[in-house]
């Protein structure tokens, strides 16, 4: 289950539903990212997905920018490899970006940790 609450909403615990439609993106990216890596038999030990949204000015605020860092950690990892991940996530396999790309400028960007 997941808890949503208002963004108004005092003490509020949850997720506005437009949160979770930015955190179903990120996921659905993530997923594809890390079996496109590991089918590349890419060494990667860590992804972190930061996610944020532009809304429009006017009622009801959909979309206009989502921007996505993708940060990635392991040993090795080739720049084109994330690249070409990142790129057949967005416009081949993550049916959230798909739904989204329509309404929404989506910009990706990424940053590589190697480890020790």
């Amino acid at each position: 289950s997941v808890v949503i609450s208002a963004q108004d909403e005092e003490n509020g615990t949850g997720m506005a539903p437009s949160q979770l439609l930015l955190l179903s993106l990120a996921s659905c990216s993530a997923y594809d990212v890390v079996g496109i890596l590991a089918k590349k038999r890419s060494r990667m030990t860590g992804l972190q997905v930061n996610v944020s949204g532009e809304n429009a000015a006017e009622s009801p605020w959909p979309f206009v920018r989502i921007t996505m860092e993708y940060v990635l950690r392991g040993k090795g990892l080739k720049e084109k490899d994330v690249a070409q991940a990142i790129h057949l996530s967005e416009t081949k396999y993550c049916s959230v970006a798909a739904t989204i790309r329509p309404g929404a400028e989506i910009i990706t960007c990424y940053q590589i940790i190697e480890d020790d």
